[in-house]
């Protein structure tokens, strides 16, 4: 064997082993769950008396969100909760006619009994963070609920989340993602099935462990002394949540996970705001974990607590290693048709069991957990595999730019008010086209299929499964950059 083959396959071998251990993670996390399943019954606050009821401003940051602003203030409206108690906060940055929708649904508001404080920003400084920052200049309430344009106030909301307060421990209260659109189409169900993944297990994991989980940006509820004791908000990263919510845990507050109460938001219907989404929490979660996890691993925390940061916050590098398995994968079957080399295909088993199968049964558990119809759900599933794949490159681009610490704004993920398959997003406003990576895609689909018809030449049966999850991953994004950019 030459040296560029060992190369080859030794780097190929590297790349698998290092996405193996977070398979192995996720079964980890899996293990988490059941372990600690049951305290989540026993986890529900003492009652409250109305009369003990804490202060509470509700934010509502707003940029350009033209179909959506008036949906968001007006559940508001609905909430279940002394009105003499309540502030809230339309956080309009909107440069469009949003602004005008915001601050008439606000009046609107004011005229029920609430107390409507809209605060416009012309600078924009500092992004989401930096009009959260703004309005708590201006608020002195004990509690503070966020909720981000595309999202409903349930009615119950606070009478379900500020009992928790009552421990002077606690100093966040997060709530589940539902979708008012999850049966709008194959992208907004995987979407769902991928949230319900992160919210059902890894929060339920994490949270009733005692391990740090992070405030979602949207449906949760902050002590603003935990706030300030972390520093604040800063806009210095991406995830602006996921940032202060390990810096309050780190502080030594404790973060609390409703997962039987449920706030619905609106998921992206085309592939472009996805990967606009994707691409900001991906990179925002490697900025934070350059930023925090040194700190982390020199604080006084248990050693449990400092590896799941470790993976929470690295987790998206598998992003990186997946476009790297995909240069490699084609070379290396081609190198073993012509080479006799032993033990490589048992690696390759092992590691098809830590990541393809961990991720099949992670998003099974999710779904039985919380639908009764979960088994008709399932049908989906190959279609999780499929959408990491063909994301990776839109997503290691994100890594790479994090990495290199490269500056960039953020850019929200526009709504466009679809709950129904009736709804649709042809002619709407803030339409955007990202052909940043779509170059990238045609390449890797075109070489991913060149691969599969050269193991076909040379009758590779045992590798085919394993190169169709490459195939068909790349394939359906391409297909849909282009079917959605043409619309």
């Amino acid at each position: 064997m030459d040296l560029v083959s060992q190369i080859t396959i030794i780097a190929y071998l590297g790349v698998l082993g290092l996405l193996s251990i977070y398979g192995l993670h996720r079964y980890f996390v899996l293990f988490l769950y059941f372990k600690y399943y049951k305290r989540r019954r026993w986890a529900e606050p003492p009652p409250m008396r109305p009369d003990d009821y804490p202060t509470v401003t509700i934010q509502l940051p707003i940029f350009n969100e033209y179909y959506v602003a008036e949906r968001v203030i007006g559940s508001v409206g609905n909430l279940v909760y002394p009105k003499d108690l309540l502030t809230v906060q339309i956080l309009d940055d909107s440069t469009d006619d949003t602004r005008h929708i915001a601050k008439t649904a606000g009046e609107k508001l004011a005229t029920e009994g609430f107390r409507v404080d809209y605060i416009h920003r012309d600078d924009r400084v500092g992004f989401k963070a930096g009009a959260l920052k703004a309005g708590l200049e201006r608020s002195t309430d004990e509690l503070v609920a966020i909720f981000d344009a595309d999202f409903i106030v349930p009615p119950d909301f606070l009478e379900r989340t500020v009992p928790y307060f009552q421990d002077e421990e606690v100093g966040m209260v997060q709530s589940r993602w539902g979708y008012l659109n999850r049966n709008y189409s194959l992208l907004t169900r995987v979407q769902s099935i991928l949230l319900d993944g992160h919210f059902v297990l890894e929060h339920t994991a994490r949270c009733f462990s005692g391990r740090f989980f992070n405030f979602n940006g949207t449906g949760g509820v902050f002590r603003r002394k935990a706030i300030d004791d972390a520093g604040g908000w800063d806009g210095d990263t991406l995830t602006e949540d996921l940032d202060l919510s390990y810096r309050a845990q780190m502080a030594g507050w404790r973060f609390v996970f409703v997962p039987d109460l449920v706030c619905k938001s609106e998921l992206p219907v085309d592939i472009y705001g996805f990967k606009t989404q994707q691409h900001r929490w991906t990179k925002g979660s490697i900025q934070v974990g350059k930023k925090l996890l040194p700190s982390i691993w020199k604080n006084d925390l248990p050693l449990r607590v400092k590896l799941e940061a470790q993976f929470h916050l690295s987790a998206n590098l598998c992003y990186l290693l997946v476009v790297l398995l995909s240069g490699l994968l084609p070379l290396s079957l081609v190198l073993r048709h012509h080479l006799w080399l032993n033990g490589v295909e048992v690696w390759e088993i092992v590691v098809f069991v830590f990541t393809t199968i961990s991720v099949v049964l992670f998003y099974m558990v999710s779904q039985r957990e919380i639908y009764p119809d979960w088994k008709w759900r399932l049908k989906d599933l190959p279609f999780i595999l499929a959408l990491g794949i063909g994301m990776c490159i839109n997503n290691a681009w994100a890594v790479s730019e994090a990495l290199l610490s490269r500056r960039t704004p953020f850019v929200r993920t526009a709504k466009y008010r679809i709950e129904t398959v009736k709804d649709s997003w042809k002619g709407k406003i803030y339409r955007s086209i990202n052909t940043r990576s779509l170059l990238f895609e045609v390449f890797f689909s075109v070489y991913m299929c060149a691969t599969f018809f050269v193991l076909v030449e040379f009758e590779n049966w045992g590798a085919m499964p394993y190169l169709l999850l490459f195939v068909t991953g790349y394939l359906y994004i391409l297909g849909l950059s282009l079917l959605h950019g043409k619309r």
